[in-house]
C-alpha cells in the first residue's frame, strides 16, 4: 500500500516539473513610461561595418550614433531625468576607448601648480630612457594647465 503510494506521489511530483513554467503576468502600467511609443526610428548597417542609427521616444529619449568603418564611433542620447532635467551626453568610441562629453558629468579639480612645476621640470631635464616621450609629457602638461582656468 505504502509503496503504491510512494510510487503515486513519484509520478505527481515528476509531471510537476514537467508543466510549463507559468507566464509571469506584468501590470499594464509600466510605470511613466509604460506607454511610451517610438516616434522615430531609422537604421542603416552596411556591408563593410559602417552604420547609422536614430530613434527617438514618446517619453524624451533620442538616440543617435554613426560609424564610417564600425570601428570608431560617435553619436549622442539624452533623456529626461526623474527631477524634470534633460540629460544630454555626446561621445566618441574609438581606439583611445569610450569618450563622454556632457554638463552633468564631475569635471577633474584644477592641478596643483607644484605638479605642473614637476612635470615641467622633467620636460627640461629629460631622462635618460629610450621609452621617454615627451610629445606626450607636453600634451599632459597642457591638459593640466588648462583644468587651472
Amino acid at each position: 500500500m505504502y509503496s503504491k503510494l510512494i510510487v503515486l506521489a513519484g509520478v505527481v511530483f515528476c509531471l510537476a516539473a514537467a508543466a510549463p513554467p507559468k507566464k509571469a503576468v506584468r501590470a499594464a502600467s509600466g510605470g511613466p513610461d509604460g506607454a511610451a511609443t517610438v516616434i522615430q526610428q531609422d537604421q542603416i548597417i552596411n556591408d563593410d561595418g559602417s552604420y547609422n542609427f536614430v530613434y527617438e521616444t514618446s517619453n524624451g529619449i533620442r538616440a543617435q550614433a554613426s560609424s564610417s568603418d564600425g570601428v570608431r564611433t560617435s553619436g549622442d542620447f539624452s533623456y529626461p531625468a526623474p527631477d524634470g532635467t534633460n540629460i544630454a551626453l555626446a561621445y566618441v568610441a574609438d581606439e583611445y576607448g569610450f569618450q563622454p562629453q556632457g554638463a552633468h558629468l564631475p569635471v577633474e579639480p584644477p592641478a596643483p601648480d607644484h605638479v605642473i612645476k614637476q612635470l615641467e621640470d622633467i620636460r627640461a631635464n629629460p631622462p635618460n630612457d629610450p621609452d621617454f616621450d615627451a610629445a606626450f609629457l607636453d600634451s599632459e602638461i597642457a591638459r593640466l594647465r588648462a583644468t587651472q582656468g
